[in-house]
């Protein structure tokens, strides 16, 4: 799948009211956009995606519409510093989901290739450019297979609640962006909780192993081959 970050519009019904999945596809591909670096591009479609969150129930459209004033209100040089500091320097703020129960150890890997056939199978390459288990990317998959999507974002739900805690307590605005997220998915179970507090307590494994070749990612001279650091440049 590449992700082309264009806003869809969904099918409306004969009494006027959007399917369920069609207001789900439309937040997760809002907020898709949102998490992704405030380039001159984004800002522009800060119209449409105004759109997008009146559409959506409250407890989604919301949060993002307070991120899009913080948009409104921010110089575009303060929003890319800021994103920066976030997201690149920020274990914690990592927006690679699997990162969050895996670290750099071989079952991340196995992780990440479980993301590209899930992708696959629905019939959508990845960019080789992107790593699959990026939250931009799993957001636009699933605007575009919401089955699938909540899947993936269920699965992954204690590292998803870990970044949006760690970007609450560090007063982000990009928090507003995963409260609105998370506002999508079902109430947390309590095996879920726990694992939120087991992440929060300890953070992702720190173990680095030796990983089977992933993707573009091929080994030189015979060593292994790591993933790289969660940082978000190579994805802008």
């Amino acid at each position: 799948m590449r992700p082309q970050r264009t806003a869809r519009p969904a099918a409306g019904r004969a009494d006027g009211k959007r399917p369920a999945t069609a207001l789900l596809g439309t937040a997760w591909q809002a907020a898709s956009l949102l998490l992704g670096y405030p380039d001159e591009e984004l800002l522009a479609r800060r119209p449409l995606l105004r759109r997008a969150a009146a559409e959506v129930p409250p407890p989604v459209g919301g949060p993002l519409t307070a991120f899009l004033d913080h948009l409104d209100a921010t110089p575009q040089g303060v929003l890319a510093a800021d994103y920066v500091a976030t997201f690149d320097h920020r274990k914690r703020c990592c927006l690679y989901l699997t990162y969050y129960a895996h670290g750099d150890t071989r079952k991340r890997g196995m992780a990440l290739l479980g993301f590209k056939e899930t992708y696959r199978a629905s019939g959508l390459v990845l960019d080789d450019g992107e790593l699959p288990d990026h939250l931009s990317v799993v957001l636009e998959f699933g605007a575009a297979v919401p089955d699938e999507g909540l899947r993936l974002l269920t699965e992954h739900r204690a590292g998803l609640e870990l970044l949006r805690l760690a970007l609450t307590d560090a007063g982000s605005p990009w928090a507003a962006v995963l409260d609105a997220v998370s506002a999508t998915l079902p109430p947390l179970t309590g095996d879920t909780r726990k694992a939120v507090a087991r992440l929060a307590a300890e953070g992702p494994p720190e173990e680095e192993v030796g990983l089977t070749p992933y993707g573009g990612l091929t080994p030189t001279g015979g060593g292994p081959v790591f993933l790289p650091d969660p940082v978000i440049g190579a994805t802008r």
